[in-house]
């Protein structure tokens, strides 16, 4: 659950993604895992999805941090989270997420998914756009 106000908006990365409407401070918690506000899907769960569901939960869950064959469905702007290797957060946390520095309203809100997805690499197909918004870089499918 995002604890600050944010927004989505077109992104430079890649589609949508989330931008602060507030001004955010170095060390601001601006994320907590909320058990009864983010969605928890068991893989019974989802083995009994229609294909599409399983294709929207495969882009926009992430591992639960304790329990690794749960996924976690933000139910806020939060999945539209978008990756970078120079993130402004920190998700290393298992519950909190925080701000790494300031972070201005209007301001993109970026992860390292690597921080919370095991084995995180990035599609091939995302590969030549990321690198148009956030310049060459060591990335993992390369």
């Amino acid at each position: 659950m995002l604890l600050i106000d944010t927004y989505v908006g077109p992104s430079a990365i890649e589609g949508v993604g989330v931008f602060a409407a507030e001004f955010v401070r170095a060390g601001q918690p601006i994320y907590r895992f909320e058990p009864g506000f983010d969605r928890l899907i068991s893989p019974s769960d989802l083995a009994a999805m229609p294909e599409s569901i399983r294709r929207f939960i495969d882009r926009y869950t992430y591992p639960h941090p304790s329990d690794s064959a749960l996924l976690v469905l933000d139910a806020d702007n939060g999945r539209h989270m978008n990756h970078s290797s120079d993130p402004n957060t920190n998700f290393a946390d298992a519950v909190y997420g925080y701000a790494i520095r300031d972070i201005a309203a209007g301001e993109e809100i970026t992860c390292n998914y690597a921080e919370f997805e095991p084995g995180f690499v990035m599609l091939p197909s995302m590969v030549s756009s990321y690198k148009r918004a956030n310049g060459a870089g060591l990335l993992a499918a390369e």
